[in-house]
């Protein structure tokens, strides 16, 4: 059986006090990439990620997430060093938008996550004809006959299905999967189709 598992955490909802405590969990090059960041909102959104992948993971590995291991790619996702299961796909994305933090990861394939808040005051025109290739823009064209919150709707399926995939890096596109939320578009990808669509859950850090 092939799955995954999806948790997603409000940032808002974190106190300073735990984001202090959960620094330590970070490595060197982690600790370095996050204060390169220059706004305080993507410095939050960066530990609050590290720490949920890290907790999903320890899940999926049954170790605790102190024990999980991350080193830095530059222009990529983190690769897992430890722990490392022989003949184990240990599979992961994390993703953010706004106040939300999610992550995916999956003992059996490959992923990519993208989350997308649904903001339909944004030129979602000039947006389209910027990152949509032919395909795309003639999905977006026959979008424009629906209803404005369908509309909005259609675009940001479209672009977050576009950037799960592109974090997933399969040639192919692999198999994705639009999940339903209020606030955002979620898109998760997989190198090998999942049995079923992940549950979208909602975590608590504190």
């Amino acid at each position: 059986m092939t799955k995954a598992s999806l948790w997603m955490v409000d940032a808002d909802a974190v106190t300073e006090a735990a984001l202090q405590r959960w620094r330590g969990w970070l490595s060197p090059g982690e600790m370095a990439r996050h204060q390169r960041f220059v706004r305080a909102q993507r410095q939050r959104q960066f530990i609050i990620g590290r720490v949920l992948l890290r907790m999903a993971l320890s899940r999926l590995l049954a170790v605790t997430p102190q024990e999980i291991r991350l080193e830095e790619q530059v222009g990529k996702a983190p690769r897992l060093v430890a722990p490392v299961r022989k003949g184990e796909t240990t599979g992961f994305s994390i993703a953010h938008s706004g106040r939300w933090v999610a992550c995916a990861v999956s003992a059996q394939t490959a992923l990519g996550l993208d989350i997308e808040m649904k903001d339909a005051s944004r030129d979602l025109h000039a947006l389209a004809a910027q990152a949509f290739d032919s395909a795309e823009m003639a999905q977006w064209a026959r979008l424009q006959t629906l209803p404005e919150p369908e509309r909005v709707e259609g675009f940001y399926r479209l672009w977050s299905e576009k950037e799960a995939s592109f974090k997933l890096g399969v040639a192919a596109g692999g198999h994705c999967w639009s999940l339903p939320h209020a606030e955002l578009s979620v898109a998760l990808c997989s190198e090998l189709p999942l049995d079923r669509a992940p549950a979208l859950e909602l975590i608590t850090l504190e």
